[in-house]
């Protein structure tokens, strides 16, 4: 297993993106080489994909949380928003890895709405433009009010990218989902969210007939438009 090395106090975002980053790291090797360990593990921790750790006592101990604390102390309520945002990375990673033994489903620099982006782009018939089913569930993740609400709602979108093999940045995604819990944080999440969804073009090897990538949707990402994380353990 990759372990961190301890340093001076980091950013808990920080640290929870490191930490999902390597464990998953770790994981998605096992797995891509047919390691019994890794294929008994992803498979457990599928079951925990769109809950959160306090609803599934029988993956404690497996999706990494120790490690939150062999790097620093953490208060309290950074506690409940670290062991959320990495045990929510890694059980929706679990998910999206299965039954994909020759593509790694972790893959850093592959953010949420430019992948939303890119399903939508392979679902579209020809000549179509915004899938808008696909959008709807998208707005649907920015649009979640609570942990519970956010969990289920990016289960059924991760759902849907392991559908056409479409990877994430697991990493980034967990430090999203720590900073969403922070006051005033989803709105900044929505934000990179929206703009990376807006901007994604796709590459020569997509299918450029389809809607090329330059037709734009009306995704909400103004902190006024959506409500906030509740963030009260």
């Amino acid at each position: 297993m990759t372990l961190l090395t301890p340093t001076s106090r980091r950013s808990v975002k920080d640290l929870v993106g490191e930490i999902a980053g390597a464990y998953i790291t770790d994981l998605q090797q096992g797995y891509l080489k047919d390691r019994s360990w890794a294929v008994a593990a992803l498979a457990r921790l599928r079951r925990g994909a769109g809950k959160l750790p306090q609803d599934v006592p029988e993956l404690w101990g497996m999706a990494g949380t120790e490690r939150l604390y062999a790097q620093q102390a953490l208060s309290e309520t950074e506690s409940v928003r670290a062991e959320a945002a990495l045990f929510l990375a890694i059980t929706l990673y679990a998910l999206h890895q299965q039954s994909r033994p020759q593509q790694g489903m972790h893959r850093t620099g592959e953010e949420l709405g430019a992948a939303v982006r890119k399903l939508m782009l392979r679902k579209s018939a020809p000549g179509g433009g915004i899938d808008e089913p696909i959008r709807r569930r998208f707005v649907r993740v920015g649009a979640a009010s609570t942990r519970e609400m956010l969990a289920i709602r990016l289960r059924e979108v991760v759902s849907l990218l392991h559908g056409e093999s479409i990877p994430l940045d697991y990493a980034r995604l967990a430090r999203q989902l720590y900073q969403a819990q922070l006051p005033g944080g989803m709105s900044q999440v929505r934000q990179s969210w929206g703009r990376s969804f807006h901007a994604y073009r796709p590459s020569d090897n997509e299918d450029e007939r389809r809607d090329g990538g330059s037709h734009t949707a009306d995704v909400p990402t103004d902190e006024a438009d959506l409500p906030e994380i509740v963030t009260a353990p």
